[in-house]
C-alpha cells in the first residue's frame, strides 16, 4: 500500500487552508495593486482546480510583484507539497510563518509536511505550538500525540542495516525476523530493480517492523492493509515469522513503492502504483485474474486513479487484481524500461495521457480497451 494516507493528511490540510485563504483573498481584493490582486487571485484559482503546477507558477510570478505576502508563501507551499516538493514547501512555510506567525494554516501544513519529510520532532515541535494558539482543536491535538508515540517508539528501537535498507526492530526477540527481512528485501532490490530497466534507489530506504497493533495506530491502514510505505516502508509483523513467503511478498510489494517514488513523487495513478507494487511482487497473479474474471462488468482503470486507502476489503481485492492485471500487461508489452521512463514523465509533470502515448507507443484508451 503506499503513502495515500499521508497524502490525504497533507491534502486535508491544504483543503482547509484554501477554504480560509481563499476568503481572505476575495475580502481583501479591493485593498491591492490591482495586477497584483489579478495575479494572486488566478494563482488562488488554479490551486482550487488541482492544478499545482499552474498554480506554483502562479504564486511565483505573484510573490515577485509583492513578496511580503504571508498569504502567497503558503499558497506556493500548498502547490509544492501537492507535487511532492516538500523542502521547498517547508521553505515557503518558513517564509510565511516569519511574516505572519499568527498564520495557523501555514503551521498546520508545516508540521505534516516535516512529518512527511522524516523530521518527527520537528513536525511535534510545530504541532505543540499550533496546539497551544488552537487549544480548541481536536484534530491538531490527535495528531501531535500519535506522533509522540511513534517517535518514542522509534526512540527505542534497534537497527539492522545492509549497503541498501535499514530495518528497525523493537528488541532482541525481532533480531532474526531483522535479519530474514533484510535477506527478503536485498533480493526484491535486485530483481525488480533490473526488471524497471536498472533503477534502484538512491539512498539505503528506512524500514520499520511493528506489531499489529503498533502499525495501526502510527499509519492508520485500514484492517485489510499487509504493509505501507510513505518514505518509510512499514511492515506489521503479525505471523511473519511461521509464513516466510507472505513477509517476501509483503516487503516486495512496498519496496516496489518506495522504487515508484524515486521515479515519480507525483503523478502517478493509483493503479498504475498499486498495480505494479502487486505484478512485481513473489508469485503468480491467478488469484487477480480468478478475481477479475468473476465480475459481470470490468472495472475501468480511469475509476482507480486515486488510491485505495478508503475502499472495503472486497473493494480493495478487486482493486488490486484490476490494477496488477493492467500493469503486468503493461509489463508485458512494453517493458521495464519504457515503464520507468513513463514513471520519470510523470515526476517531472507531464501529462499522464501524453507520457504514455510517448513511452508506450500506444495511447491509453487504447490501452484500456484492450482484451
Amino acid at each position: 500500500m503506499s503513502d495515500a494516507l499521508m497524502t490525504r493528511s497533507v491534502t486535508t490540510c491544504i483543503v482547509l487552508a484554501l477554504m480560509l485563504t481563499f476568503a481572505a483573498v476575495v475580502g481583501r481584493a479591493g485593498q491591492i495593486d490591482p495586477r497584483s490582486a489579478l495575479l494572486e487571485r488566478s494563482a488562488w484559482d488554479a490551486l482550487r482546480a488541482g492544478s499545482a503546477h499552474t498554480a506554483a507558477e502562479a504564486f511565483r510570478e505573484a510573490l515577485a510583484a509583492d513578496p511580503k505576502n504571508a498569504r502567497l508563501h503558503l499558497g506556493a507551499a500548498m502547490a509544492a507539497a501537492l507535487e511532492r516538493r516538500d523542502r521547498d514547501a517547508k521553505d515557503a512555510l518558513d517564509r510565511a510563518l516569519t511574516l505572519d506567525p499568527k498564520l495557523t494554516q501555514a503551521r498546520a501544513l508545516l508540521g505534516q509536511v516535516q512529518y512527511r519529510l522524516g523530521d518527527f520532532a520537528g513536525a511535534i515541535r510545530t504541532y505543540d505550538t499550533l496546539v497551544a494558539i488552537a487549544p480548541d482543536d481536536r484534530d491538531a491535538q490527535a495528531t501531535v500525540e500519535r506522533w509522540r508515540r511513534e517517535l518514542e517508539l522509534h526512540d527505542r528501537m534497534q537497527q539492522a542495516v545492509s549497503s541498501h535498507f535499514t530495518v528497525s526492530f523493537e528488541g532482541p526477540a525481532e533480531a532474526a525476523l531483522a535479519a530474514e527481512a533484510l535477506e527478503v528485501l536485498d533480493r526484491a532490490y535486485w530483481r525488480i530493480g533490473l526488471l524497471l530497466g536498472g533503477t534502484y534507489p538512491n539512498e539505503p530506504v528506512p524500514v520499520v517492523l511493528y506489531t499489529s497493533e503498533q502499525f495501526r495506530d502510527i499509519t492508520r491502514s485500514p484492517a485489510w492493509a499487509a504493509g505501507a510505505y510513505d518514505g518509510i516502508i512499514r511492515v506489521p509483523m503479525r505471523g511473519a515469522a511461521d509464513n516466510p513467503k507472505e513477509l517476501d511478498r509483503v516487503l516486495s510489494h512496498e519496496f516496489t513503492h518506495a522504487l515508484i517514488r524515486g521515479l515519480a513523487s507525483r503523478g502517478v495513478p493509483g493503479w498504475l502504483n498499486e498495480g505494479l507494487a502487486t505484478a512485481l511482487e513473489t508469485g503468480d497473479l491467478g488469484w487477480a485474474e480468478r478475481q477479475v474474471g468473476s465480475q459481470a462488468k470490468p472495472v475501468p482503470l480511469r475509476a482507480l486513479q486515486s488510491g485505495f486507502g478508503r475502499l472495503t476489503g472486497d473493494q480493495a481485492q478487486l482493486a488490486y487484481a484490476t490494477s496488477a492485471l493492467a500493469a503486468r500487461r503493461l509489463i508485458e508489452e512494453a517493458g521495464g524500461f519504457a515503464i520507468a521512463n513513463l514513471l520519470r514523465d510523470l515526476g517531472e509533470g507531464i501529462d499522464f495521457e501524453t507520457a504514455f502515448l510517448h513511452r508506450i507507443q500506444r495511447s491509453f484508451a487504447d490501452f484500456q480497451a484492450a482484451p
